[in-house]
């Protein structure tokens, strides 16, 4: 899960504008941020590892000149976690593209020997994001002409649908031509566009979520739509096309539960009234089976999980708290890489309130168990701060299936419900119950009766894989490639690597 971005502005200022907004969705990726902008044509670009606060100075927002740019914060779920795979990836022909992407492409290894024994296009990574670069490449080579149109623009990431399989939003600019964004034919992976008007016309903004426009001034405009590419060009003319027709329109339903920021709107569904409607399905649940009555408190995890506690709370009619305090300054645990940073993180992220907890039977509510590593250490706090009971709820059904789509939910042997009775599930986190919401009343807190999006990918809950080209063989390589063992390895060559490698910036 990453986040991207892209802007068309009427002032020399648009590195601004892209740093101001990646810090906004920060929470999408803490591994690595970068920037390019176009300056007349000669390509201005930062990134390296780190927060957009650690990688960007003022030194390097000096050199980032021009009125149109991309940007990008990375969460990585394979490959190397090497600055190398920072994003965004750029290449020189034809006219010099650069390009950053959220998702997954599920057929990258096929893509990747195509594009190398067929188009002769190098890749020097193992990036997926490089291998949809070129591909966008080699389709715009295709067409090539001195005076670059929408039409052949349209034409070009039509191939690139009809080449590539997966879920993914991106953001592209072709250098002194203009600024391109797609989504997948599924609509998986999230991505709006926003306007502002200027003195000197509208200025244009796609992002991952549509917070980022709030927060810099644009006016939601829209989603872009699955298999819909538009177009921005250097005079700030707009193009949009309907490049393939949908497959599906089944948005990722993960976004909803824990990754987007409850201020978003993703595909015209509010975050926040998802989570409130979330929290309303599960008192109702806990209701229903009688799990109620011992309850004195209502504790969120911070801080995804606060909008469901709150309507839990409501509804049971108990006393709603904040039982624990957050260190604002760890990283989200789930999406950091390995087993033992993630157990060492959580102690670190999350302090009782021995008050609020202290002769009380706790009813702690999550968005989601996914390893179950953060829901153990949490609950061991609670005794430890002197709760006589602790019960636990998830905002989200049982996570048994690796997620594809750019989740990293890799392997089911990891994943903590994979093949266990929620009895079995509440003793090994230490619960004296454990309650998961329903896929079914899940899909209705998120698809609400007005909203025109009724179905979901909700793969990491049903293993139901909404392209249809998702195998064992395949579920099985991505399992030995995204395992915590692997990506310890994956960091220990990282560490090794970039002693001597420096981050990339060039001006």
């Amino acid at each position: 899960m990453c986040a991207i971005l892209g802007v068309a502005t009427n002032k020399d200022n648009a590195s601004l504008t892209l740093y101001n907004a990646l810090t906004v969705l920060q929470h999408r990726g803490q591994d690595a941020s970068g920037i390019m902008t176009d300056d007349q044509g000669v390509l201005c670009l930062r990134k390296s590892n780190g927060l957009v606060t650690d990688v960007f100075s003022e030194k390097h927002m000096l050199r980032l000149q021009g009125n149109m740019g991309i940007g990008h914060v990375r969460y990585p779920t394979a490959g190397s976690l090497s600055s190398i795979e920072a994003q965004p990836f750029y290449v020189n022909s034809p006219y010099g593209i650069c390009l950053a992407h959220n998702g997954n492409l599920v057929n990258t290894d096929k893509l990747r020997q195509h594009l190398n024994l067929v188009d002769r296009r190098h890749l020097n990574t193992q990036s997926d994001t490089e291998a949809l670069l070129n591909l966008f490449a080699h389709e715009l080579q295709k067409d090539y002409q001195q005076e670059l149109t929408a039409d052949s623009i349209f034409r070009a990431v039509r191939g690139v649908f009809e080449n590539s399989s997966g879920g993914y939003a991106v953001v592209s600019m072709i250098l002194n031509k203009g600024l391109v964004a797609f989504r997948d034919p599924n609509g998986i992976r999230p991505i709006v566009i926003g306007t502002r008007e200027s003195d000197q016309g509208t200025e244009y903004m796609v992002a991952s979520e549509s917070v980022a426009l709030d927060v810099l001034g644009y006016n939601l405009l829209r989603d872009i739509l699955p298999g819909e590419a538009i177009y921005i060009d250097t005079d700030g003319n707009f193009s949009s096309q309907q490049c393939v027709e949908p497959k599906s329109y089944t948005p990722c339903i993960f976004e909803f539960v824990y990754f987007a920021r409850p201020d978003s709107i993703i595909d015209g569904i509010s975050v926040y009234k998802s989570r409130l409607r979330m929290g309303d399905n599960l008192a109702q649940s806990i209701i229903a089976k009688g799990l109620h009555h011992d309850v004195d408190v209502v504790i969120p995890i911070p801080d995804t999980s606060r909008t469901s506690a709150l309507q839990v709370a409501h509804h049971l009619g108990v006393k709603y708290r904040e039982g624990f305090i957050k260190n604002r300054y760890i990283g989200r645990t789930f999406i950091m890489p390995g087993q033992a940073i993630r157990k060492k993180s959580v102690r670190q992220k999350l302090n009782p309130i021995d008050l609020e907890i202290r002769d009380k039977n706790v009813l702690l509510i999550d968005d989601s168990i996914v390893r179950g590593t953060t829901s153990r250490q949490i609950i061991q706090m609670a005794r430890s701060a002197g709760a006589k009971k602790v019960f636990f709820a998830s905002a989200a059904p049982p996570v048994k299936y690796p997620n594809v789509y750019g989740i990293d939910m890799p392997a089911a042997n990891e994943l903590i419900a994979s093949n266990k009775s929620d009895a079995e599930l509440a003793e090994i986190i230490g619960a004296d119950w454990l309650l998961y919401q329903t896929l079914e009343d899940l899909i209705k807190a998120v698809a609400f009766e007005e909203s025109e999006i009724q179905s979901f990918d909700t793969s990491c809950f049903s293993g139901e894989y909404v392209t249809d080209d998702i195998t064992e063989k395949y579920l099985k390589i991505i399992e030995l490639r995204r395992n915590d063992a692997a990506k310890a390895e994956l960091e220990q060559a990282r560490k090794q690597l970039e002693i001597n490698e420096p981050s990339i910036s060039i001006n």
